[in-house]
Order: C-alpha cells, then sequence, then structure tokens
C-alpha cells in the first residue's frame, strides 16, 4: 500500500489506482452518485473506501473538510482516520454516527434550543434502575441491562414507549419481563431522564434530526459542510442512523455505503439489512459493485465459509458475494466430535499447545463460542495446560459478579452453615457430619441446584437472549461444575467444591500480557486470526436453542459464517455429545455442519473441507502440569474423501459433492421420481409449517432421485439426510422410491 507521513500531501493517483484489484478500481474511480459496495469478508472494503476518499481528495475532487466517512464502532473510525492521513487524507472527519451527531448537536444547541447542553448519560441502567423503583418493582442487575436493550432497541428502531408492546409483538422479541411492564419502564425512564436535562446516545442522534428537519437553515449549514458521505458496516444500520443519514443527504445522493448482508447478525439491537438491500431502488441509476476477492483466508477456509453460505435462505442469501480466495493453499479445515464437552475443551487445548509448539503466536489463535457462559470450559483448559488466554468483550468467567456471589456469598455462607450445624450437633468430633448431613450432601449437584434456586435460579432457561439469558447461563455452568465434582468426588459437600471454585478462580486470575483470545461470535465480529477454533457446534447452540423462526436460524447461520471468516489459514470445528463427562449423549451436530463435515455416528461421509477426528480418552480433568501421555491421548480416525460415482473423481466443489457426482458426469435422475418427492417435500412443509428447504434441500432431493437408495442406511449416506431425517422421513421417502421403479441397489442385487 503507497503510504506518506502523516500530514504531507495526496498520494500520486497512479500510485493509488496501481494497487487495487479491478474491483476494488472499480469502487474508487465511482466518485460521484450513489455508490454501493457488496464487500464479502477479507475483501478489502477498508482499503477500498479509504482509496475512493483519498483519490477523490487527490484528484481535487473532494474538499476534505467536505468528507464524512460514517463507522459504527470508535475503533474503525479510528483505524479509518490512520488510514487517510497515511493516504494524504487526513483533513477528512471519520466518525461513529453518535460522535458525529453529539458534535452537531452540541454546536447547534446554543442557536436551536438555548440554555445549557443537556448532560448526556453513559449508562442507560442508574436512570433504569429509577424507573424500576419509581413503579415499585423490583429486578436485579440482569435484568435492569435487558430492560435497559429493550428501551436502546425500541428508540432506535423509532419506537414509543406507548406503542412498546405491539411493536415487540411484531418483531417477535421476548421481553426480559411482560411486555406491558417493560412499556411502562421505558415511559419512566424517559420521566427520569427529562427531571435531569439528560439524554442518551439515541437521544443525541434523534434531537439532531429534529433540529434539522425544523431548522432549514441549520440542515442547509450541515449540508454545504459535508458534501460527500461513506457508510460502512451499512448492513447494520437501524432506523434512526438511516433518518439521520437521510437528513445529511436532503435531496443530493453522493454516498457510498458498504456492507455484506451475509454478515448480519445484529437484528437484535435494531440493524436493518433492508436499507443494503433496498439500495438499488432507492436511488436514481446507482453504481453497484461486488468485491468478490478474499485476501484474507486460505482456499480451504473460503471454500467452507461459501459452502455455508450456499445452503442460506431469504433475501440476504439472494445478496451474498462468492468469495474467491487469493491466498496459496493452506490446511483443510479439522472437524472434530467429543463424548463431552470437558474432553472438547481439553482437546482443544491439546491443539492449541501443538499450534504453538509449531510457531504459531498465542495472539493469532482463538475460541469461539455462541454464549460467554461457554468460556469457563476454556479458560479451565487452557489454564490447566498452562497457555495464557485473554477474554474479549467480558469479564473472565469468575469474576462476573453472579458466579463471585454464588461461590463467595451463596456456596460459602451454606457451606459454613452447615459447618456450624455439625459442629453443634457432634461436638468434639471435628469434620465429622451428622447422619442428616450426609444424606444431603449425598448429591452435590442437586444441593447447588437448591440452593441457586433459593436465588432466583430455575433449571429452566429464560426465553431469549439478554443479560438475564447470560447470568443465567453463567449460574448453570456452576451447576455443571458440581455435577462434574461430585462424580468424581463423591464423598464431597459444599466446602470442598466451594474451596475448589475458589482455587479455580484464584488460578484464572493471573494476568497475561499475550494469550489466546476467547470471545463470542458476536465480539469476534471484524477480527481475524491465523487459526480459530469454533466451539460447541451443537444443536441448541448453534443455532441457538432461541433461534425458532427462518429469519433467526438464518441469522444464526450467517452468525457461524462470521466465525468461519475470522481464519486466516487454520480452521477447527468442534462438538460435543453430552454436556459433562459420563453424562447422556443427548446433543447432535449442529444443523450447519450437514453436507460441510465427514461424518462420525450420525453421518459417516466426508464432507466438502475436511474429515471428522473422533475426540474421546479419559473423561477427566487433567491438573495443571499432568503429563499427556499416549494412555491419554485420544484415538482418532480421518474419513476417505468423496469421489463422483460415475467417474470416481475426488470431488472438490461443494454443490458436486451434494449430490455426488461432477457436474459434467450424467444423471440418470428421472424426473417423475424427482417430482413426486418434491411434491412430497411441499406437503410435509405445509403440515410442519417450515420452509421447503428445511426438510431437504434441491440439491439433496436430486441426490436421492439419482442415487435412489433401498434401505435407511443407503439414505443416511446420502448429503443431507442423516439419522434423525431418516428416522423421521425414510419409511415415506423409500416407499416413493420404489413406487417410482426398482432402486438402484435392488437392480445390482437382481
Amino acid at each position: 500500500m503507497p503510504q506518506t507521513q502523516s500530514g504531507s500531501g495526496p498520494v500520486p493517483v497512479a500510485a493509488l489506482l496501481d494497487a487495487l484489484d479491478p474491483e476494488q478500481r472499480a469502487v474508487v474511480e465511482a466518485l460521484h452518485g450513489p455508490v454501493c459496495v457488496l464487500a464479502g469478508a477479507g475483501t478489502g472494503k477498508t482499503r477500498a473506501i479509504t482509496y475512493r476518499i483519498a483519490y477523490g481528495v487527490a484528484t481535487g475532487e473532494y474538499i476534505p473538510s467536505q468528507v464524512l466517512a460514517v463507522t459504527f464502532t470508535q475503533r474503525a473510525a479510528g483505524e479509518m482516520r490512520g488510514r487517510l492521513r497515511q493516504l494524504g487524507a487526513g483533513g477528512v472527519q471519520a466518525r461513529t454516527f453518535h460522535a458525529a451527531a453529539l458534535r452537531q448537536l452540541q454546536y447547534f444547541w446554543p442557536k436551536a434550543v438555548g440554555g445549557p447542553n443537556p448532560q448526556l448519560i453513559d449508562s442507560k441502567i442508574p436512570l433504569v434502575s429509577e424507573a424500576v423503583r419509581r413503579l415499585r418493582l423490583n429486578a436485579e442487575r440482569a435484568e435492569l441491562r435487558d430492560l435497559a436493550g429493550e428501551i436502546e432497541w425500541a428508540k432506535s428502531t423509532q419506537v414509543v414507549a406507548d406503542d412498546y408492546a405491539a411493536a415487540a409483538a411484531k418483531a417477535l422479541r421476548t421481553p426480559p419481563r411482560d411486555a406491558a411492564e417493560v412499556a411502562k419502564v421505558y415511559a419512566e425512564y424517559e420521566s427520569a431522564k427529562r427531571d435531569r436535562n439528560a439524554i442518551d446516545f439515541e437521544d443525541v442522534l434523534l434531537l439532531t434530526i429534529g433540529i434539522m428537519e425544523e431548522r432549514s437553515d441549520i440542515a442547509a449549514t450541515v449540508r454545504n459542510q459535508y458534501r460527500f458521505f461513506t457508510v460502512d458496516e451499512y448492513q447494520d444500520v437501524n432506523p434512526l442512523q438511516q433518518r439521520l443519514l437521510d437528513c445529511w443527504l436532503g435531496d443530493r445522493a453522493d454516498v457510498c455505503v458498504v456492507g455484506d448482508a451475509s454478515q448480519t447478525i445484529y437484528s437484535f439491537t435494531g440493524a436493518d439489512p433492508r436499507y443494503l438491500l433496498d439500495f438499488a431502488d432507492r436511488f436514481d441509476d446507482p453504481t453497484m459493485v461486488k468485491l468478490v476477492r478474499d485476501y484474507r483466508s486460505t482456499p480451504q477456509v473460503v471454500a467452507l465459509a461459501n459452502a455455508l453460505l450456499d445452503r442460506a435462505e431469504g433475501r440476504a442469501a439472494k445478496a451474498r458475494v462468492q468469495l474467491i480466495a487469493q491466498r496459496a493453499d493452506g490446511p483443510r479445515p479439522k472437524f472434530a466430535e467429543h463424548p463431552d464437552a470437558e474432553t472438547e475443551a481439553r482437546e482443544v487445548a491439546r491443539e492449541i499447545k501443538k499450534l504453538v509448539d509449531a510457531g504459531v503466536r498465542l495472539s493469532e489463535i482463538a475460541v469461539l463460542y455462541r454464549i460467554n457462559a461457554q468460556s469457563e470450559e476454556y479458560e479451565q483448559a487452557l489454564s490447566d495446560a498452562g497457555v495464557p488466554y485473554i477474554l474479549r468483550g467480558v469479564e473472565r468467567f469468575f469474576e462476573r459478579p453472579e458466579v463471585r456471589e454464588a461461590i463467595q456469598v451463596w456456596l460459602r455462607g451454606a457451606a459454613k452453615a452447615r459447618s456450624d450445624h455439625a459442629s453443634d450437633a457432634l461436638p468434639g468430633l471435628p469434620g465429622l457430619r451428622g447422619a442428616q448431613d450426609d444424606e444431603e450432601a449425598g448429591d452435590l449437584a442437586s444441593e447447588v441446584r437448591a440452593i441457586f434456586s433459593s436465588h432466583g435460579w430455575t433449571p429452566l432457561a429464560p426465553k431469549g437472549a439478554g443479560r438475564l439469558r447470560d447470568r443465567w447461563e453463567s449460574l448453570a455452568a456452576l451447576v455443571s461444575l458440581a455435577e462434574e465434582y461430585g462424580r468424581t468426588h463423591p464423598d464431597a459437600g459444599l466446602d470442598r467444591f466451594s474451596a475448589e471454585l475458589r482455587e479455580r478462580a484464584d488460578a484464572q486470575h493471573a494476568p497475561t500480557v499475550e494469550g489466546v483470545t476467547l470471545s463470542t461470535f458476536h465480539a469476534a465480529k471484524g477480527l481475524e486470526w491465523d487459526a480459530v477454533f469454533l466451539v460447541g457446534m451443537t444443536e441448541g447452540m448453534m443455532p441457538i436453542t432461541y433461534a425458532e423462526t427462518p429469519e433467526q436460524i438464518e441469522e444464526e447461520r450467517r452468525l457461524l459464517y462470521v466465525g468461519v471468516t475470522r481464519a486466516r489459514e487454520r480452521l477447527f470445528l468442534s462438538w460435543s455429545l453430552a454436556r459433562s463427562p459420563g453424562g447422556r449423549a443427548s446433543r447432535s451436530p449442529s444443523r450447519f455442519l450437514d453436507g460441510l463435515r465427514g461424518g462420525v455416528g450420525r453421518d459417516t461421509r466426508e464432507g466438502a473441507a475436511g474429515g471428522v477426528i473422533r475426540g474421546g480418552g479419559s473423561a477427566r480433568r487433567r491438573s495443571p502440569g499432568a503429563s499427556s501421555d499416549a494412555e491419554d491421548r485420544p484415538s482418532r480416525r480421518t474419513v476417505e474423501p468423496i469421489t463422483c460415482r460415475v467417474c470416481h473423481r475426488s470431488l472438490i466443489d461443494p454443490a458436486e459433492r451434494k449430490i455426488g457426482r461432477c457436474e459434467t458426469c450424467p444423471s440418470d435422475l428421472s424426473p417423475e421420481l424427482y417430482e413426486a418427492l418434491r411434491e412430497w417435500r411441499s406437503g410435509q412443509a405445509k403440515q410442519q409449517k417450515l420452509p421447503a428447504y428445511c426438510i431437504f434441500t434441491d440439491a439433496t432431493l436430486t441426490a436421492i432421485g439419482e442415487s435412489r437408495p433401498a434401505t435407511p442406511a443407503a439414505l443416511t449416506r446420502i448429503a443431507g439426510v442423516g439419522k434423525a431425517k431418516a428416522d423421521r422421513y425414510g419409511e415415506e421417502v423409500l416407499g416413493l422410491i420404489e413406487s417410482h421403479g426398482h432402486s438402484i441397489g435392488q437392480t445390482a442385487a437382481s
């Protein structure tokens, strides 16, 4: 990339254009009018838009002070400002929506409103807490956070308190408490805010919009100041931000938006990808450019990312970008199945140690999971293995308020009460418990559940996402630890378990300078690492259990796509069949992995990107410093590659692997059978009120029609079927095949 010293003149025009690929160059040269850039993961979107601005400055088309580049985080805005300075366009403003609006609001407030500027609050929680008290309601801190989140969503989507209940129902939201109560808290929050002459971040946008809509002279001043706009991550814009952008633009169309509908993962906060998807309909003669060359990831990682979106549905899927890898080949993604979550975490730590021993830096490795509560297993496993780690976007597990309170107050207090009771009952025999205490301590996990239940925890998870759900998951993780500890230490009581938890907490509090990143998928957006581990890839976690509608399921798929595309070179995906060692193997791999992975157990095929390794071995947790001898190492097997059933060539293309033959090889699909299968699928979809692809995709129907399996076992060998679907639909599908002529297997047998 051409670079200049900060404060120097523009980079030569030729140097700017020579540094770009053809699609990026098309973006850079489109300096005027509406421009929409659909930029796939790793395709250099920041490079394209910063070079576009620098090119406009270098050619004299842009005056730097008249350009406003808008993004969604302070980090992204800072990065953009740095790049623009290097390219000689240091006078350009790069800010978040809120920062840009706040600057304008503070400047125009005296003229438009008069009096002192209102105070901007850093957090909604104190005023939400006051609103709850005014209404004489009770809410824990976790619920206060969720109430604040609901208010933020409502204001971002321009929903007032009176309309909240109806709007939440229409949006299929799961409020943290009764919607009518949330509406009352929302209204009281607004009242408390007015009493203090305070505003929140959404008010900053609302007030700026109000001033511009009511004062044409101020609107004209802003539009004369900023004539050219660039909006990054446009798929994440919400209705309030779009309204502000429309105010800035007025009747002009000099705006360049950049986004990727396949990375829309924040709809729960009000982000609405339709502004990106409908861009061509909202402007006359827009310039539309797709950035498709992936410079981040190896072809193997890119192939898996593309294959994942091949199965996507909905509007975002229609606007997807098919990535084309630009890097040299790398290792194939690895898929691993484990008997339980502890073994999965331990094997991930083992793989990480191998990478570090091979020269990969700790800071270039990440473990990504769906929810924060999953971090504990990996914090412990990495600590046991002596691998430093850092947590992104959240406190360490044992530093979370609910976990600290549960250990230091609830469990420790109960253990002390138990000890005092034993001393009173059996004086002179220290350490000896009475018969009643032995009976109560017989099931440690049940005792922990009872203690947590007395503080409001329930075995059933609350509906929906949010801080209340996070709190529940953290406490559920402690219950799981109690189950594990009770199995391995059957004589242990609350006192020993509490001491064990405190020891684990102490071991994980050591500060680290460089370490493996532990993060949720959401917090990993915008980042990348050489090696990425995607863990907990099971139904109920990916997709998450409260994702129920087709739209919610598709957002979960996009979230996994974001996780996959964080990897530059090495990608590992794993899952476990049971939550705890010795537990029932009730989990199944994520539906999103169907057709992408090699199989063990339920699915014996290899997927588009790599074979499956079965993780096994001891289900116990090793202590720090324990040896990892061959006896403790899990057995592994790699599945053979998929070959074309006609010419027997190895299949690489995801679509070819799905149907089991090369695209150019002849098909013996019976049109009558295929149509019968489609009609049957349509009937099933209507009966179950599901999209047709949830029954079987078109590619799976084609594979069934061409291979014409004769038995349930043969049916499960077809990509996209699996044991669960074979059990549910197998009899009817095999009956259709039989009614339309002999199966291949039957013909061969005769």
